[in-house]
């Protein structure tokens, strides 16, 4: 694991194998800030010029690697883009930031002296440094650097950027573990593990008790799999705290449709079902690590979508936690059923706001794309969030509930239709969050996050590795610190 430490001093006495400096874009040369006087003099004053030569001039997160004259401790320097410096902002440090520790893994160490936040700074190079294990038996190439000294950060900073960093890793573990290792019993016991090791409450309902408890939802979705369902609930409770938030997340260990089965293209991403259900106990375990000021109470439904006998079908009416009936049309629209009960459940403690978290809809990745997610609710939470989201780089956009895609969702047998009436595609993210608005009171502050596209990354870039990406603890526990203050 990367130790990430505080630095100051000389920058060219830097104690580490990689001195990775930032420079502003130019028109020809990359230009040079004042704080790199002392690296430029080790090069002769030719830093720009030699940096230019290479095709380097600037541009955010571009590298250019560098052997180090004998005037500075380091042995490679890593030059990396910020772009114009009018327009620098934390993102495009962290970016940059993770684009030169992903560049050192295979090296001891390394030290980042760069214009602007130095926490962003620190944020990137944390987040930066995760890589999934896996289960390769000769090993995943080269390890992340040991130590990433980060100039200008107080010890703070180093120890928040840690604990988003940590939680963040977390999440991307379990989203990227296989479906036949995290089943829900097996979820539900990490689960609580974790959130022990960072002092909160824990409750595990298996299926017996939910079953007492009227979990209509969770246990038709989960019906299927030999692996019973779970819902497990966390508490955060901080003496003197005068707001309470609650976090529901979807926790869906694999989902192969059910009787609507999937196509088989594709459906090995479904073991990442779960990354709401995570993200939510990331967050929460995030808040109680940095001691916010703010009641934290975390519902995750866990169950596994599978076909067979037991299997719950279309034209199936449930009844959620709080009594109302919902009329199937479509079982691989599971994630909604577990939600609703979850929902239900956390309402019960009286939050002053609520916010679900889940990879809901195919509907988000065509409407959004795979890096900003559907932002559905109250107006308040969803421009929080939609604002917070600018500030740490996990971006969404608030969704309309259009009146006519409102009516689709009627049902003429139960409460309320799981999906649009004859199963129109007619504003298919908005559906999700519509029906779940059904299940939320509408004068409580609520957002429903559809992450199903930002929470897995079909490539490589920033400080975002491919796989799991841990969207959107850092947004939470940002929205969180606001309920704090």
């Amino acid at each position: 694991m990367t130790a990430l430490i505080s630095a100051s001093g000389d920058i060219t006495a830097a104690d580490a194998e990689v001195l990775v400096v930032g420079v502003f874009s130019g028109e020809d040369a990359p230009v040079l800030p004042e704080s790199l006087a002392g690296v430029d003099a080790a090069f002769g004053g030719r830093l720009a010029e030699q940096l230019a030569v290479l095709g380097n001039t600037g541009s955010a997160s571009s590298l250019t690697r560098l052997p180090a004259p004998d005037a500075l401790a380091a042995k490679l320097v890593y030059a990396v883009g910020l772009g114009d410096a009018d327009d620098l902002d934390d993102e495009t440090l962290r970016r940059a930031a993770g684009t030169a520790v992903r560049a050192a893994f295979g090296k001891d160490s390394a030290a980042i002296v760069f214009e602007g936040d130095p926490e962003a700074t620190a944020v990137g190079a944390a987040l930066a440094a995760y890589r999934f294990e896996g289960y390769k038996t000769d090993g995943n190439g080269d390890a992340a650097p040991a130590e990433v000294r980060v100039y200008g950060a107080s010890d703070a900073a180093i120890a928040k950027a840690t604990v988003l960093a940590d939680s963040v890793a977390l999440v991307k573990d379990w989203a990227d573990t296989p479906a036949n290792l995290l089943r829900p019993p097996t979820f539900a016991v990490e689960i609580e593990q974790a959130a022990l090791d960072a002092g909160l409450e824990v409750e595990i309902l298996n299926a017996e008790a939910l079953s007492a408890g009227g979990y209509g939802g969770v246990l038709a979705v989960g019906g299927g799999s030999s692996a019973e369902p779970r819902l497990v609930r966390l508490s955060y409770r901080p003496e003197g705290a005068t707001q309470h938030v609650a976090l529901v997340g979807k926790g869906i260990t694999f989902d192969s449709g059910g009787i609507n089965i999937k196509p088989g293209a594709g459906m090995w991403d479904m073991k990442g079902d779960m990354a709401g259900a995570a993200a939510v106990v990331g967050a929460t375990i995030a808040a109680a690590k940095l001691g916010l000021n703010v009641d934290v109470t975390c519902t995750v439904a866990l169950a596994e979508n599978m076909l067979s006998g037991s299997s719950f079908r279309p034209s199936d009416v449930i009844t959620i936690r709080n009594g109302m009936t919902v009329e199937v049309l479509n079982t691989d629209a599971e994630g909604r059923l577990v939600l609703a009960d979850a929902i239900s459940r956390a309402l019960e403690d009286e939050p002053d706001a609520l916010y679900d978290v889940a990879t809901l809809t195919g509907g988000q990745l065509i409407a959004l794309g795979r890096r900003t997610m559907g932002l559905m609710g109250t107006d308040t939470e969803t421009e929080r969030l939609r604002r917070i989201g600018e500030t740490t780089g996990e971006h969404g956009w608030p969704m309309p509930f259009p009146e006519d895609i409102v009516k689709l969702m009627e049902s003429p047998i139960a409460d309320v239709s799981q999906c649009a009436t004859g199963l129109k595609r007619d504003g298919h993210m908005v559906q999700g969050g519509i029906f779940l608005s059904k299940f939320v009171p509408e004068e409580l502050p609520w957002a429903h996050l559809d992450i199903a596209g930002p929470a897995d990354s079909d490539s490589t870039y920033g400080y975002i590795a491919k796989g799991a990406t841990g969207f959107p603890v850092r947004t939470l526990v940002a929205a969180l610190e606001e309920f704090a203050a």
